[in-house]
């Protein structure tokens, strides 16, 4: 009910008590949506703030006020040096206006987040405080008056519509009524409690209570009452104190609170290195084809390109494929090196795994102690710290398609990360040809062959993320990891030897 024409009406009163003959010296602002207008009558100055945030809108009235030397700027200079004869309350609206020597009225338009300050010359609106705001130069000085019926026969006919009826008592001062169970009352009744609370409007006590986790201001005891006031300038100005650190204080915990609820977004990472984890736990066929391989290889010959043996576990055939132009140690050499670096890989995956967990069980704590603050000293003193570790990020975008992991590289440091310290030999890796452009990996899963389709949608990927992401056709490097600093191919050309075109 800051902005609300009850309160408006009293403030206005005040001002014209207090300032009438004081002379406008400066008007300026240093902060978007602010103006700062200072009065003086030769013995002491006057400072009226204007804060228009389009999420707070209140006036205050701060004893000193110094100005910035530098970005600030002068306002309004037609009214400089001109004097205040009045201040002028329009009837059942949020406005009153400052009327001026020469013809000049500075009318103060409190009307939520689409209040502004408008300078009228012989009441034509000739500049805005709030540009964007066009429509505000049609207002029509003497139509700002607006009228309403507060007979009994108006108040009995729209019973059924009162807060729409009687809009300018506001929202909360409607709240209040419905909370006192005024709205269940006989006709007649409802209409001596409405004159009752008319009358406490026209001299009211200024109350600053916390209702639904916000600061607001009422002149009905409404809601948890922290503060009471009796003068409406003490009351404006310990309010707008008390709601700017509020205000601060919320958006601080929103932007800090978004920070860490993008990091624990890494559960969906977890989740997808898990599931690889198990994957590579549950298959274990390298090690048990090199151990079979070695337990029969009196049994195999030089040329062999497959051979069927029984297992020790289950007694069950394994076929298991052989280079024909290696003997069988050899063969049996490379499935213990990739059994190997199978293990390396559950490793890494492990420690990732319990890294991010740690992460996300100290960020969620740091979530829920934000969540609890309530002093905005205390928020930035205490506020938890996110170390360096914490805040790096990986170094490549991941994608999915039909259950391989893709991977993308950030930028060219990232693309160095990611080739030499994210890949294995077994993953193919893709770039497009003869330009800059990130890095891609297709992510190798255990026993199964990278598919075409997978292949082209990696490739599509690193053409859209090179500088020739706009051409009709871009040739993409594609080979394994091992062979990328060496045999590097084209797309068809790898295609066709793999027999897949």
């Amino acid at each position: 009910m800051h902005t609300n024409y009850y309160f408006l009406k009293q403030l206005s009163r005040q001002l014209n008590d207090k300032i009438v003959g004081y002379t406008v010296v400066s008007c300026f602002s240093q902060n978007k949506d602010e103006l700062v207008i200072e009065l003086n009558n030769s013995q002491q100055s006057f400072f009226i703030k204007a804060s228009l945030l389009p999420q707070f809108c209140c006036l205050s009235f701060p004893e000193g006020f110094n100005r910035a030397r530098k970005n600030s700027v002068d306002l309004f200079n037609e009214v400089i040096l001109k004097k205040v004869k009045r201040i002028r309350q329009y009837k059942n609206e949020r406005s009153f206006s400052f009327e001026l020597e020469g013809d000049y009225q500075l009318l103060f338009k409190m009307h939520g987040n689409r209040s502004n300050l408008v300078l009228f010359k012989k009441e034509k609106a000739i500049s805005l405080f709030r540009n964007h705001l066009e429509a505000d130069l049609e207002i029509s000085m003497d139509q700002l008056d607006r009228q309403l019926d507060f007979s009994q026969k108006a108040f009995e006919q729209n019973i059924n519509a009162l807060p729409k009826t009687y809009f300018t008592l506001g929202k909360i001062f409607w709240e209040y009524w419905r909370d006192h169970g005024f709205d269940k009352l006989l006709a007649t009744e409802q209409w001596s409690e409405f004159n009752k609370l008319l009358a406490l409007l026209e001299k009211p006590t200024y109350y600053m209570v916390e209702k639904g986790g916000e600061i607001i201001f009422s002149l009905v005891p409404i809601g948890n009452i922290l503060q009471s006031f009796q003068q409406p300038l003490e009351a404006i100005n310990e309010f707008f104190l008390k709601s700017s650190i509020s205000n601060t204080l919320h958006s601080e915990k929103i932007i800090r609170s978004k920070h860490i609820q993008d990091q624990i977004k890494g559960k969906n990472y977890i989740s997808k290195n898990q599931q690889k984890l198990n994957e590579l736990v549950n298959d274990q066929h390298y090690q048990i084809w090199g151990d079979l391989i070695m337990a029969h290889m009196h049994e195999i010959k030089i040329g062999t390109e497959k051979i069927v043996l029984e297992s020790f576990y289950d007694g069950k055939p394994v076929e298991i494929k052989l280079k024909r132009e290696l003997n069988p140690k050899k063969n049996a050499e490379i499935f213990y090196r990739k059994a190997k670096n199978q293990q390396i890989e559950i490793n890494k995956l492990q420690e990732t795994i319990r890294a991010k967990q740690a992460e996300i069980e100290n960020l969620e704590k740091d979530l829920a102690t934000i969540g609890a603050a309530s002093n905005l000293k205390d928020f930035r003193k205490d506020s938890p710290k996110i170390n360096k570790q914490q805040l790096k990020s990986l170094p490549y975008h991941e994608f999915e398609y039909k259950g391989f992991r893709i991977w993308v590289g950030k930028n060219a440091e990232h693309n160095d990360e990611l080739t030499l310290k994210n890949s294995f030999k077994e993953d193919l890796w893709l770039h497009a040809k003869d330009v800059a452009g990130s890095h891609v990996l297709i992510k190798y899963q255990s026993g199964k062959k990278f598919p075409k389709d997978v292949i082209e949608r990696a490739a599509q990927l690193a053409a859209y993320n090179s500088k020739r992401k706009t051409e009709s056709l871009c040739p993409v490097i594609v080979t394994s990891k091992n062979l990328c600093a060496s045999a590097k191919v084209t797309l068809r050309e790898w295609l066709l030897l793999k027999g897949r075109m």
